[in-house]
């Protein structure tokens, strides 16, 4: 079952109800569904709501219309991908390298997964068409991950794990970490590494990542 309680606002005038959340999900499951199956510009909005029940007077309701929802898909989405890759850093006694390689290795496991590597390579098709959804999708995803992990950062140089002058510099450099695999994912090149493999490379390079943030 899908929970909106805790999820922000995915769309305009959704009633505070559970089953006003439930529609609103699935129309973002239907719509997502086939959007994977037959492109963006293949589906209409009749598509989706013959698909997920409802009438296209929700779709405007909720979305407004059908780049609005598909922004409120990448959301829906984001908030899932937070759900299967975050851990509150204070439930790890500060064990630092613990929690970075983690949540690393949460993040692969995340976009190996065939259905989230699909709609990441159709995210990236609509972001070259519409500047506007390349934008919301920045802000919303890459974004917003790069910030909370720049917090982790700028409370572990406040606790004197780390030394990090530039806690947003350091966010990007280790999600760099992953950028090989994740091209490769996205390009559908068959995994290469056994998963003792993929901890072994993520497990150095977050060693290497915190060499470099220690005091002179």
């Amino acid at each position: 079952m899908h929970e909106l309680a805790h999820f922000a606002p995915l769309g305009k005038d959704i009633p505070p109800t559970k089953r006003g959340h439930e529609r609103c999900v699935a129309l973002l499951v239907s719509a997502t569904e086939l959007f994977l199956e037959r492109g963006y510009d293949a589906v209409s909005l009749d598509d989706i709501v013959q698909h997920a029940g409802g009438s296209k007077a929700s779709i405007y309701k909720y979305f407004g219309n059908k780049e609005g929802l598909f922004k409120a898909i990448c959301d829906y989405r984001r908030d899932k991908f937070f759900q299967d890759i975050h851990i509150p850093f204070e439930q790890i006694d500060s064990n630092l390298r613990g929690y970075l390689i983690q949540t690393l290795l949460n993040f692969y496991h995340h976009i190996l997964e065939p259905e989230n590597a699909a709609f990441m390579r159709l995210v990236l098709e609509q972001s070259q068409r519409n500047p506007d959804i390349a934008l919301h999708i920045h802000e919303r995803g890459p974004l917003h991950v790069q910030l909370c992990i720049t917090k982790v950062l700028e409370h572990a140089s406040q606790q004197g794990l780390i030394c990090c002058e530039q806690p947003i510099y350091s966010a990007q450099l280790y999600f760099g970490i992953l950028r090989n695999f994740e091209w490769r994912i996205i390009m559908g090149i068959p995994k290469q590494e056994t998963e003792q493999e993929t901890t072994n490379y993520v497990s150095y390079c977050v060693d290497r990542f915190l060499d470099a943030h220690q005091k002179a």
